[in-house]
């Protein structure tokens, strides 16, 4: 994605099943949890760089004694910072003889984060700023074990102000900051209503108070907790939790809309947003990691059994696209095999760009996240171009025209040419104030390989996905267009973004995507200008009556894809430039998107169909603000 929007953070859960001194005695460390979460969270480190954090939950600590902790950074490389922080700590006490590895006991009562059960966050910031009090995990404290609560997830909830009024009829004081907070304070409710139903119970039988605090630990059914509290949740969302007893929960979105992937073994049970990072840093085969089911929450008891319990009557799957299309890693199995199909079926649209012409055209890719998706539409280009040259061969053949000058031009001079004519700089991170430099500093993130392309040469390079043509208009564009090339064409994996989103990418504003922007121009254009107005009307009233109907749609519906590509191209093409040549942009049809990625249906930025009521009251209502002139999110 060559524009830069802020996205899906990842999770990480490890939870040991064996005493600190197993893993001491079996792979030399006592910090073989810990190790294990940093490299959960750095092989999603691409889930998240405006923030990171981490929790711990030691089991049966002493009273009187610490038992949860975390460690929390905003500043630059956070997640670096937070790890070497805490070894920086744990070798100091290491060095003063305070810890003694083999004495496992050491270390759980001297290092913070020398426990059973860690929680970590990479957050990217789609709300509440970037500050240190927005970054995850949350905590909830308690001097009872069982009311602590400490929170983190990959999610957006649509309806936060609902439930911020749910809280409030209930008799709470909400702070009115994130939808993050939002949940911690409901999941609290009903934590605490749950924790006080058994003390009661529990006091009236004449317990003591020690084997009180224990039952209430054992009968602790953080199920029900989470079914209770989910009632009126409307988002896509992962939520990891863990309570100050050592009880941990990990809940999905009954429409499956985040991702959440978990293996257990008798070490271990540990999860994360993506599959890969589990099969890599547990040295596992595909088929040992689990997807958390929809609507489900898996619960850890500290005594270490795991159960499964639906909290919450399913959805249609909506799985994102998004997540196979760009923000997951590559290097997931499926993923990787649906991103070269995903360049694969964009094969016709470019041999039709190009005209057919093998020999004056060159292809590429930016960004980097393409370069699968390049390799995919490479070998079918090139199954194309075989198919060609063997009924040719086959031709010339039988007339017994047949000769090695014929072979050669066929083949040699005819194939399909890739090149590294793109690479992406160091990011410029800017702290320049002024629009214009910053804009000029962006447009220096990448480079190009100066005679990758000969005057004459078409020039075919493959984006991922395109939101709001920025950076291709700005920057991209025109250092291709220092190469001369006779036409470029841009030719994005995914279709057109065409409505908002709402459940965990942060692009809701209507009026900053290319394909709006280009099908209100149409419309202007063709004096279709009263359309606007009544768009508007219609989501006015459907926000005010909480109607499920997207009446953004009508903007598109006059329009084929292939007109709003071309305004499109119009619009990115930029101003002031010497080259003259033809441009471009392509986009993958809805049709290929599906057969590509098959098991990840949720294409409501590119159709319009939305999972939850939610995102209908949300597309509604940025198109209000769009109309009214109103920035920030609409929801």
């Amino acid at each position: 994605m060559s524009d830069r929007i802020t996205h899906e953070c990842g999770i990480a859960l490890v939870r040991l099943l064996k005493p600190l001194s197993y893993y001491q005695e079996k792979y030399g460390t006592p910090l073989w949890g810990f190790t294990k979460l940093f490299l959960l969270m750095e092989k999603q480190h691409n889930r998240g760089q405006d923030g990171a954090g981490v929790a711990c939950v030691k089991l049966d600590v002493p009273a009187g004694e610490p038992f949860m902790f975390r460690e929390r950074c905003v500043k630059s490389n956070p997640l670096d910072r937070i790890f070497k922080t805490l070894l920086a700590q744990y070798n100091e006490k290491l060095d003063s003889g305070t810890i003694h590895p083999e004495f496992a006991d050491t270390v759980k009562r001297n290092f913070d984060f020398g426990g059973e059960l860690l929680v970590g966050h990479l957050r990217y910031g789609t709300s509440g700023g970037y500050n240190i009090s927005s970054c995850h995990p949350y905590f909830r404290r308690s001097p009872w074990p069982t009311r602590n609560l400490a929170l983190c997830g990959n999610f957006n909830m649509t309806n936060t102000e609902e439930l911020n009024r749910s809280l409030i009829a209930m008799g709470q004081h909400p702070i009115f900051a994130t939808d993050t907070q939002a949940l911690l304070e409901k999941i609290g409710f009903f934590l605490d209503e749950e924790h006080e139903e058994l003390y009661r119970t529990l006091r009236a039988q004449g317990l003591a108070g020690g084997e009180i605090s224990r039952q209430i630990s054992e009968r602790l059914d953080l199920g029900r907790v989470i079914t209770r509290s989910a009632q009126k949740w409307d988002g896509g969302y992962a939520l990891c939790g863990l309570i100050g007893n050592g009880d941990a929960f990990v809940g999905r979105d009954p429409a499956g809309i985040r991702p959440v992937w978990y293996h257990q073994s008798d070490e271990v049970v540990a999860f994360a947003s993506e599959r890969a990072p589990l099969m890599t840093v547990f040295d596992l085969a595909a088929e040992q990691v689990k997807e958390v089911p929809p609507g489900h929450v898996i619960v850890l008891k500290k005594s270490g059994r795991v159960t499964e319990t639906q909290f919450t009557a399913p959805l249609p799957r909506s799985s994102c696209s998004f997540e196979r299309i760009y923000f997951s890693r590559g290097n997931d199995v499926d993923i990787y095999k649906e991103r070269k199909a995903l360049g694969g079926r964009l094969a016709d649209q470019v041999i039709k760009a190009i005209d057919g012409d093998w020999a004056h055209t060159v292809f590429g890719f930016v960004p980097n996240t393409a370069e699968v998706a390049y390799y995919g539409l490479m070998h079918s280009l090139r199954e194309r171009r075989r198919d060609e040259v063997k009924t040719a061969i086959l031709a010339a053949a039988k007339a017994g025209t047949l000769d090695e000058a014929l072979l050669d031009d066929l083949i040699l001079r005819n194939w399909p040419r890739g090149e590294k004519v793109v690479s992406k700089d160091i990011k410029l991170r800017t702290f320049i104030g002024q629009e214009s430099m910053r804009n000029q500093l962006v447009s220096h993130v990448y480079d190009i390989t100066y005679g990758s392309v000969q005057p004459g040469d078409n020039l075919v390079c493959v984006d991922d996905s395109i939101v709001r043509g920025t950076t291709l208009r700005r920057s991209i564009l025109r250092i291709l267009s220092r190469l001369n090339p006779r036409k470029i064409v841009i030719v994005s994996t995914a279709p057109q973004i065409r409505f908002p989103d709402c459940y965990g990418i942060d692009m809701s504003e209507l009026g900053k995507f290319i394909a709006f922007e280009a099908a209100v121009a149409l419309l202007k254009e063709r004096g279709k200008s009263g359309l606007l107005e009544e768009v508007y009307l219609l989501c006015r009233d459907a926000v005010s009556k909480g109607d499920s109907i997207n009446h953004v749609r009508m903007i598109y519906e006059p329009f084929a894809p292939e007109e709003i590509s071309a305004r499109i191209t119009e619009l990115v093409r930029p101003k002031n430039i010497e080259w003259t040549g033809e441009m471009e942009v392509i986009f993958q049809t809805i049709e290929n998107l599906h057969a590509a990625v098959p098991d990840h249906s949720g294409d409501w930025y590119f159709t319009g169909n939305y999972p939850t009521p939610g995102g209908y009251r949300v597309v509604n209502q940025a198109y209000v603000n769009y109309y009214e002139q109103a920035e920030g999110r609409s929801y």
